[in-house]
């Protein structure tokens, strides 16, 4: 099966890529070697709207953490509880890290996983002395330049510190666990059950749900649906027109009622809705 997930075009993620590629551009950046396992990607977005006009970004939002610069904060965002919603206006720039699932806790020396949309001053977590609005002024404005490469390097000796500061062994190999499971429930497909995850990782159900609960903040079956939803819409966003009884089955429901249930909840749209959503935006271009 086609995983958008492991494709650099994926948008997983962006409620109606399509409309999303019309009004911001997204580049994602590779992590430095040392933070690679902390952080999945950097991702850089500026945007340049018509003078009056705005355009509001709704994202179904990853089991992980971001850190984010922006002209007036600099935060780590814990996973939201809801729909994420963000309109832009302007022109403008944003510098983000995603962190891998469960990274957050290591990075900023959490004693649990977080809790869903809680917002973390840089400060808290990057150390004394640091000039967190200078960092972040830069950060954007390399975005602003049109230097993607520049606004993350800005950003990565203050993730580098703090991980050497506030990371353990444990906790890192933590991590390493979580990062693992995310890729076998990839590689086993969206219809395997928890159990079947938990085997393929040689644990029990119940030993997978304690690591999620104190690394991830939400459970492995939470998470099994939200990559259910996240690949429907992705496929959805790039064929409008599919059957929807079919594309249940192949991210693994085995019924349309259930499948357009959860993706109405994840998404705030039914899947038809959805689909006639993207294929207005697909004829625009």
């Amino acid at each position: 099966m086609f995983d958008p997930e492991m494709s650099p075009r994926s948008t997983l993620g962006l409620v109606d890529p399509e409309a999303a590629r019309q009004h911001f551009r997204l580049t994602r950046l590779a992590p430095a070697a040392d933070l690679a396992d902390l952080v999945e990607w950097h991702w850089v977005i500026t945007w340049d709207l018509l003078p009056g006009g705005s355009y509001t970004q709704v994202v179904v939002p990853h089991p992980c953490a971001n850190v984010v610069a922006e002209a007036d904060v600099f935060a780590a965002h814990a996973m939201p509880a809801g729909l994420f919603e963000r309109t832009l206006t302007g022109a403008g720039g944003v510098v983000g890290t995603k962190l891998r699932p469960g990274a957050l806790r290591v990075l900023a020396g959490l004693p649990g996983a977080g809790r869903r949309g809680e917002i973390i001053p840089a400060e808290r977590f990057l150390g004394e002395g640091v000039d967190v609005a200078r960092a972040s002024a830069l950060a954007v404005a390399g975005a602003l330049a049109g230097r993607p490469e520049s606004a993350v390097g800005h950003l990565t000796p203050l993730f580098q510190e703090a991980a050497r500061r506030n990371g353990t062994l444990a906790g890192v190999a933590a991590v390493a666990r979580v990062t693992e499971a995310f890729a076998v429930l990839r590689s086993l497909g969206p219809a395997e059950p928890v159990a079947g995850l938990a085997a393929a990782l040689g644990t029990t159900p119940r030993s997978l749900q304690r690591l999620f609960a104190d690394w991830v903040g939400v459970g492995p079956k939470w998470v099994l649906q939200r990559h259910r939803v996240h690949l429907a819409a992705e496929l959805l966003a790039r064929e409008p027109a599919r059957e929807l009884a079919e594309l249940a089955a192949e991210v693994g429901y085995y019924d349309q009622a259930h499948f357009s249930t959860d993706f109405a909840r994840a998404t705030g749209h039914t899947p038809a809705a959805y689909a006639r959503r993207c294929a207005g935006s697909l004829t625009t271009v």
